[in-house]
């Protein structure tokens, strides 16, 4: 959700953050945050949550499904359970690329598959076994999926 914005007036704001004194920030802090900031908060972090927060403010927050993902998340690493992730959704026009044995891959997104070399294919994964010459998982070939060894550790 965009909030109308003056981004001119919301750059200029945000340059001058790390140019105020320390009492500034914390007036800043005070005005956007309506409290105190955690105790012994370094020069820097304050920065960037007074930075985070006006552009929350002018641009407006997180959707309400990433609340509910990082909710979610939250009690799942309290409760010591694997964080469930959603499916990545990749927009037609999304670049992707890979390098593999020392030579560079880019294949292209679109409405019914996916680019490669000029070609179109049905699938990622079809690419990633023209490319390795093996059966691959081609969201996990190119980093959209985490393998099950590597999100254990």
């Amino acid at each position: 959700m965009r909030k109308n914005c003056d981004f001119g007036g919301l750059a200029s704001l945000l340059a001058s953050l790390p140019g105020m004194r320390r009492e500034e920030l914390l007036e800043q802090w005070y005005a956007l945050y309506d409290g105190d900031p955690p105790f012994k908060i370094s020069q820097q972090l304050l920065i960037q949550a007074i930075a985070y927060r006006m552009q929350e403010h002018a641009l407006g927050g997180l959707k309400p499904s990433t609340r509910r993902f990082l909710a979610k998340a939250a009690e799942e690493i309290h409760a010591n359970q694997k964080i469930t992730t959603p499916p990545a959704t990749i927009k037609s026009g999304t670049r992707l690329i890979r390098e593999w044995r020392g030579k560079i891959h880019e294949v292209m997104i679109v409405e019914e598959g996916v680019l490669f070399q000029g070609r179109q294919y049905r699938s990622l994964s079809e690419v990633a076994r023209l490319i390795t010459g093996v059966k691959w998982s081609g969201p996990l070939f190119f980093g959209l999926k985490v393998a099950d060894k590597a999100r254990a550790a």
